[in-house]
């Protein structure tokens, strides 16, 4: 199965660990996930990702490396060829309360083609859904990552409109949290968090980091499923 090993965000280390993430070095592991905080100057949100076990690194405009499986340094390659980015040893306790990454969320112009490039690239389809998000993404289509998911919403036509069509590349839009509390992480986070609601997924609240937060990404907190 196809899994994530790493992200790389163009954030700033101190934004994120203001907001109560574990941070050393520039890295902020999650889970199994190390989130690599490059800075502003890298580019915009989050500008790539590494994965385990896919067969093609073209995930419909996604950008994307290969991952090693084995104990290399992280950043050297291992006997495959491929780039390590496993994290090692347990992964710190966020004070934030965060204690996954529940997934990560993709726009796609056309969600058919996405969805048969990220099949043919070896990743895991569990659903479609035929219904409206939200914000107005009419169709979503998940995939599971180990333990985690990548959600891919079909873009609305006003967004389509805006950014160029439908010929354009499926592209990185959020991530979303797990925390164990939500109550107490948004009393942590104050003015800079929005209040909880009910989620997608039934049973389960979410909340999302505002502007004020300072974050280059759209950012939300979630309940663990039930």
């Amino acid at each position: 199965m196809a899994e994530i090993a790493a992200l790389t965000v163009a954030d700033e280390p101190a934004t994120w660990a203001a907001l109560g993430f574990a941070v050393e070095g520039g890295v902020c592991r999650v889970g199994g996930v190390e989130l690599r905080l490059a800075g502003r100057a890298a580019g915009r949100g989050i500008v790539r990702w590494a994965l385990r076990g896919i067969a093609s690194t073209e995930l419909d405009g996604l950008p994307t490396e290969r991952a090693g499986q084995d104990d290399a340094p992280a950043g050297q390659d291992d006997a495959s060829g491929e780039r390590h980015h496993a994290p090692a040893g347990e992964p710190p306790a966020h004070a934030n309360g965060v204690t996954a990454l529940d997934h990560v969320v993709a726009v796609a112009p056309r969600l058919d083609r996405a969805v048969a490039a990220l099949q043919a690239a070896g990743l895991d389809l569990r659903r479609v859904r035929e219904q409206p998000t939200p914000a107005g993404a009419p169709r979503q289509a998940f995939f599971r990552l180990g333990a985690e998911l990548l959600e891919v919403i079909q873009a609305p036509d006003e967004a389509l409109a805006r950014s160029g069509g439908p010929d354009g590349p499926t592209f990185f839009w959020g991530l979303a949290f797990r925390v164990a509390d939500l109550d107490a992480a948004l009393a942590r986070l104050g003015e800079h968090a929005s209040p909880a609601r009910p989620a997608v997924q039934p049973g389960r609240q979410i909340a999302t980091l505002r502007r004020s937060a300072g974050v280059a990404v759209p950012v939300a907190l979630m309940t663990a499923p039930v």
